[in-house]
């Protein structure tokens, strides 16, 4: 038995939850339209209100979501569904979850295969799976999702993959002049192009130009229903060549991948042909790889056929991840464990922190002391008595078996705080707006600062006040990987010098979140207006980060306002190491060493042009 846990498979037109009460037993099942929830967390919500509240036994307090979109980081931003964009940490709190995990669909979808029954799945050809080995996966639908499983010590290691963006190669003159033909639309055609929906459309298109007949516009689904009714001969044969090309694409998957487990076919097109598709030309096709037919012969093919099977996945990921967590033995089950040989006062501790652990992760050493009715000095021993150095480094375990992440909180300085509190609580705020800023980078962006700043003729550094060093680091840092790169921290400066710039130059504006944005503008327009592009390092919210060519969006926190200043300065010189390295990286530029020390004669070492551990290379293509 297992605790019940929350499921969900979220696509671009309905949301699938469900409880998983024991493993591989999924109850509660419903079907939520994503257009009728203006959020995810407004569908997870009224999904959880239509649930019948339990009389008694465990609440729901693990959850994992597959989602129809590429996972990184805290947020999600749904590509079909754009306002479905959300914070998985701010869902998790809001639904009151110890553990949400989010992960890509497809992901889920191929870690589902290895505990499907023999009832959810077809055999379409082959002999018996080897024990143990890689299993390739494809999935047509929307587009064509392809994924591989290789064993690892006891569990699977799913692939992350875009094969199906490698480009279509066809295998017969028929096949070409289609090639030929989808050539008029997309200058490069992959794969994805004809084994999709969109390229079921495609083919049946192409074969009637070649034929010469005209075609009346149908959607994949309806020329799947007359092929399979045997309605429309010009369907049957634009659904036959969709499978044998499927056929050729799983077979190329099994040789790349040895994949002697098998290949699943999964998606939204496949599983509804029923025997139809075993009857295609999927499997011949599949076989037909001259010297390596025999191998591909005894390999297995499979159709899923379960209904649940990305429910399945998501459960395995989510279960792996708690075993995860509970075999390493959680800081929690270390302290339910020791409560009864530890002293009385450090018991009221351990009591506290069973009874509230989120609230421990959040509070100073002075309020976790005053709540469990005992001295700072028991507070530590407490945690040194937990095999941890302290305070801190029992808030990080502690909430790495709650989240499986590092807590990304900030707490506020008191004056009655010691030397030593204040400086733990300056190192744990700072390291916690790190990470938050690197939940939130966005990738897009930074590339095109990147690109931008690497072809750029001239680069020029723009801040005021306290940013004023930034500005003087990031010229440093540039001027060592010999990028031309100047630094202005007086307002009537920068607007000189932006009279000066013309297309090809940069700009690059530090902070500027509040009084001086006005007198940034001004430059900033200047330099607009004389076609230089301008990069802007800014809180999120601030009119420069909107005026700008593109923006990073650096947001301190603002619940500490004594260490905002400090915070935001380590925020923007990190931002500012990015994209130095970035560049340099890119152009393969090493670093300028400096001049002989004129006191002592040595030459400084040289600072090689890549931080230590990170091998440059040449991304050629």
């Amino acid at each position: 038995m297992i605790e019940p846990r929350l499921l969900a498979d979220v696509g671009g037109t309905y949301a699938r939850f469900a409880i998983e009460p024991e493993p591989g037993v999924f109850v509660e099942r419903r079907a939520l339209r994503c257009d009728r929830h203006p959020d995810f967390l407004s569908a997870l919500r009224a999904y959880l209100a239509q649930l019948p509240r339990p009389a008694h036994g465990p609440a729901v307090r693990h959850g994992a979501i597959a989602i129809a979109n590429p996972v990184s980081g805290d947020q999600v931003r749904m590509t079909n569904a754009p306002g479905w964009s959300f914070s998985i940490e701010a869902v998790r709190q809001a639904v009151g979850l110890d553990t949400l995990l989010v992960v890509n669909d497809f992901t889920a979808l191929a870690m589902s295969l290895p505990h499907l029954g023999a009832s959810e799945r077809r055999q379409v050809g082959g002999g018996r799976p080897r024990e143990r080995s890689v299993i390739g996966l494809l999935g047509a639908g929307t587009g064509l999702g392809v994924s591989g499983l290789a064993p690892v010590d006891d569990g699977w290691l799913s692939l992350a993959s875009e094969g199906g963006h490698v480009g279509f190669a066809p295998e017969s003159g028929r096949e070409l002049r289609v090639l030929e033909f989808a050539w008029r639309e997309f200058p490069h055609v992959s794969a994805e192009r004809l084994m999709s929906g969109a390229g079921l459309e495609l083919i049946r298109r192409a074969l009637a130009a070649q034929a010469g007949a005209a075609v009346e516009p149908l959607a994949a689904p309806e020329i799947t229903r007359r092929a399979l009714a045997g309605e429309c001969a010009g369907c049957d044969a634009a659904l036959r060549m969709f499978c044998e090309m499927l056929g050729a694409m799983a077979a190329n998957l099994a040789l790349t991948l040895g994949a002697y487990g098998g290949v699943y076919i999964g998606g939204a097109i496949v599983p509804r042909l029923g025997d139809w598709f075993d009857r295609s030309g999927f499997r011949a096709r599949f076989e037909a790889k001259g010297r390596f037919g025999a191998l591909l012969a005894g390999i297995p093919t499979y159709v899923v056929t379960a209904e649940t099977a990305t429910l399945t996945g998501t459960a395995a990921i989510l279960g792996a991840e708690l075993r995860r967590r509970a075999g390493a033995t959680t800081l929690l089950e270390r302290v339910r464990q020791a409560r009864g040989a530890l002293s009385a006062a450090e018991r009221r501790v351990a009591e506290l922190v069973l009874a509230q652990a989120r609230g421990v992760l959040n509070d100073p050493i002075v309020d976790i002391a005053r709540r469990a009715g005992v001295s700072q000095p028991t507070v530590v021993r407490f945690c040194r008595s937990m095999g941890c150095a302290g305070l801190s480094d029992f808030k990080l375990k502690l909430a790495s078996g709650l989240t499986g992440t590092i807590p990304v909180s900030h707490t506020r300085l008191r004056r009655s705080d010691s030397t030593l509190e204040l400086g733990a609580k300056l190192l744990d705020n700072t390291a916690a707006a790190v990470l938050m800023l690197r939940e939130q980078l966005n990738g897009d962006a930074l590339e095109r600062c990147v690109a931008l700043l690497a072809a750029a003729r001239r680069i020029d550094f723009y801040a005021l006040g306290h940013h004023a060093v930034v500005a003087a680091d990031a010229q440093y840092k540039f001027l060592r990987f010999a990028l031309p790169a100047a630094a202005y921290a007086d307002a009537r400066l920068q607007e000189l010098a932006a009279a000066t710039l013309a297309p090809g130059d940069v700009v690059v504006t530090i902070g500027g979140g509040g009084g001086p944005a006005a007198e940034l503008l001004k430059a900033v327009d200047a330099a607009l207006a004389r076609g230089a592009a301008v990069i802007a390092l800014a809180p999120a919210h601030a009119l420069l980060a909107r005026r700008a060519s593109v923006a990073i969006a650096v947001d301190p926190p603002d619940d500490v306002a004594a260490q905002s200043p400090m915070i935001g300065r380590l925020l923007l010189l990190a931002v500012v190491d990015i994209l130095a390295v970035g560049v340099a990286m890119r152009a393969g530029t090493a670093a300028v060493p400096p001049a002989v020390d004129a006191g002592t004669g040595a030459e400084p070492a040289v600072v090689p042009a890549t931080p230590a551990g990170v091998e440059a290379r040449s991304d050629a293509g």
